[in-house]
C-alpha cells in the first residue's frame, strides 16, 4: 500500500483481478491485528482508504449491488460514470479530493418504501462518489471491528445468514430455553446516538481522518422526497453501505452485555441459578432484530428486558412498548419470517422445536404474484413468468429449511391457477380450451408461455440447516494447514 506522499502524484491503478488479493490480503492483516491485539487502536487508516485498489474493489462491490443503477441526488448513475465520466477519472477525482480533505459527502435522497400494514420504511440514497468511499471505509473497518463482535449477532456479518440465528434459537429453544423475550428497537437506524456510537468506533480507531469520514456520514442530512433538507442528529440512514456495519457496531454494546453475562457462567453454575430460581438466557441478534432466550420463568424475562432496556439507553435507543412481548415457544412467535413452536410430534409423546413459515411472507408473496397477474396487466407472458420464477426461487431458497413441504405444494397450487387464470383472460379461453392445452393423461402439464416454463415451488427440496455454533470463519480467519 502506498504512503501518503502527496496529493496529486500519478497513480496506477490495478485491474479489478489484481486489487482483489491486495485487499484481501491487507484486511486478513487487519483482523489478525485486532483479534491478537483486543485493546490496539489504528492508526493510518486513511491511507487505505485511498488506496488505489481499496477504491477499485469498492466500485465493483457498489456495481455490483442490487440498485446499483438507483441515483442519489444528484442524479448520477453508475452507468453515466462508466459511459461518459471514466471509471480512472473518476476514481482519481475522488482520491485527490479525499487526500486533499476536500470531500464533503451529500445528502442521502429520501425514498419511502412501503411495508406490510400500510406503512413505510425511510431509505436513504447515497450518490455513487458517497457509495464508493462508503464501500474503501468498510473494507477497511469491518474486518476490525468482526474480531470484536461475538457470535450471537448474524445480521449483515459476513459468512452469516438469518439460517444461523433460527438454528441457534431451535437449538437452545430444544435444551429448554422456552421463554422468550421477543424484541423491537423502536427506529432503531433513526435513534442511534452519533456521540454514543462515535465512541465506540474511536475505541478502535485512532486515525482522525477516518473519524471525520466517518462522523461526516452520519451528518450529511437527508432531502426529503418534497425536496426538503432535513439534519441528521441521530440514526445512520437505511440505504448507505456503511450503515449495517455502523448499526451492528452501536448494537454490540448489547451483545456483549449478554454474552458476557452467558460466558460468566459455567454449566453447573446455570444449573444452580435455575435451581434457586435465578434463570439463564441467551440472546440472538439479528441486526435490530433480537430474542433473548430464557431458561426459567416469566420473571427471569422480565429481569432480561430490564437489563436490555438499561444497556439500549445510552445509544439513544429503546424498545417498542407496543411490539416487544414475552412469549413461550408453545405459544410460538415470529422472528425473521418464521413462526417458532415448541410442540407435540405427531403420533408421538416427545416435544420438539419446529419452524415453520410465518403467515406474513406467505401473504406477501400472493400479493406479488396477484400484482404481476392483474387481468390489466399488458405485460409479455415470458417477462412476467420470468418476474414470478424469481421471486419463488428466492422464497423457496430461503424457507426451505422451515417445515415448509406443505406450504410449497400449496403455493404452487395457487400460484399455477392464478396465472392460469391469467392466460384464459388474455386469451379469452374457456376452461375446456385450457384443459385441452395444458391437460394429459397423466395430468396438468406444467405452464410454458413464449417458451419460459412456471417454476414449481413444490419440487424445491427442504432440508435441515444445522446450527454452525461458534465455527462460523469470518472471510480473513487464517486456517493452519499444517497441523
Amino acid at each position: 500500500m502506498p504512503e501518503d506522499t502527496g496529493v496529486n502524484v500519478p497513480v496506477w491503478w490495478p485491474s479489478l483481478e489484481t486489487a482483489g488479493p491486495q485487499v484481501r490480503k491487507i484486511q486478513t492483516k487487519l483482523h489478525q491485528w485486532a483479534t491478537t491485539e483486543p485493546g490496539r487502536r489504528f492508526d493510518d487508516l486513511f491511507n487505505l482508504v485511498c488506496d488505489p485498489a481499496t477504491l477499485m474493489v469498492a466500485f465493483a462491490r457498489v456495481a455490483g449491488n442490487a440498485g446499483a443503477n438507483t441515483t442519489g441526488v444528484d442524479r448520477i448513475s453508475i452507468g453515466h460514470v462508466r459511459d461518459h465520466v471514466g471509471l480512472q477519472v473518476f476514481l482519481n477525482d475522488i482520491r485527490d479530493r479525499l487526500r486533499a480533505r476536500e470531500f464533503r459527502p451529500l445528502p442521502v435522497r429520501e425514498r419511502m418504501i412501503p411495508k406490510s400494514g400500510g406503512k413505510f420504511r425511510r431509505l436513504g440514497i447515497p450518490t455513487v462518489t458517497d457509495r464508493v468511499v462508503q464501500a474503501a471505509l468498510k473494507l477497511v473497518l469491518e474486518p476490525i471491528f468482526e474480531a470484536d463482535f461475538v457470535p450471537v449477532s448474524y445480521g449483515f456479518r459476513p459468512n452469516r445468514r438469518a439460517h444461523d440465528a433460527i438454528a441457534e434459537i431451535q437449538a437452545f429453544g430444544t435444551r429448554g430455553y422456552r421463554w422468550v423475550l421477543d424484541a423491537d428497537i423502536e427506529a432503531c437506524f433513526d435513534r442511534i446516538d452519533h456521540a454514543a456510537l462515535m465512541g465506540r468506533v474511536r475505541g478502535r480507531v485512532k486515525d482522525k481522518r477516518v473519524l471525520a469520514l466517518v462522523k461526516a456520514f452520519l451528518k450529511a442530512g437527508i432531502l426529503t422526497e418534497l425536496g426538503d433538507y432535513e439534519n441528521t442528529d441521530t440514526g445512520t440512514p437505511q440505504g448507505g453501505i456503511l450503515s449495517p456495519l455502523l448499526a451492528n457496531i452501536a448494537l454490540s454494546v448489547l451483545d456483549e452485555h449478554f454474552d458476557k453475562q452467558w460466558r460468566s457462567w459455567s454449566k453447573e453454575h446455570r444449573v444452580t441459578r435455575r435451581r434457586r430460581g435465578l434463570g439463564t438466557w441467551r440472546i440472538v441478534r439479528y441486526a435490530d432484530d433480537f430474542v433473548v432466550l430464557v431458561n426459567g420463568t416469566r420473571e427471569n424475562v422480565e429481569q432480561a428486558r430490564e437489563q436490555a432496556t438499561a444497556v439500549l439507553e445510552p445509544m439513544g435507543l429503546r424498545l417498542s412498548e407496543a411490539k416487544t412481548q414475552i412469549v413461550h415457544m408453545q405459544d410460538g412467535f415470529d422472528f425473521l419470517g418464521f413462526r417458532i413452536t415448541w410442540m407435540r410430534k405427531r403420533g408421538t409423546d416427545k416435544y420438539y422445536v419446529y419452524t415453520f413459515i410465518a403467515h406474513t411472507p406467505v401473504r406477501e408473496l400472493k400479493r406479488k404474484i396477484r400484482a404481476l397477474t392483474r387481468r390489466l396487466s399488458g405485460q409479455e407472458f415470458g417477462v412476467t413468468l420470468i418476474r414470478i420464477n424469481q421471486i419463488l426461487r428466492g422464497w423457496a431458497n430461503y424457507f426451505r429449511h422451515a417445515v415448509a413441504k406443505r406450504t410449497f405444494s400449496g403455493l404452487a397450487a395457487i400460484v399455477w391457477h392464478r396465472v392460469a387464470r391469467w392466460v384464459m383472460h388474455r386469451h379469452r379461453m374457456s376452461k375446456k380450451a385450457l384443459r385441452r392445452r395444458f391437460h394429459s393423461q397423466q395430468g396438468w402439464k406444467p405452464l410454458v408461455l413464449d417458451g419460459v416454463a412456471l417454476f414449481d415451488i413444490a419440487s424445491v427440496t427442504v432440508t435441515r440447516y444445522r446450527w454452525r455454533g461458534y465455527r462460523i470463519p469470518t472471510p480473513w480467519t487464517v486456517i493452519n494447514t499444517t497441523a
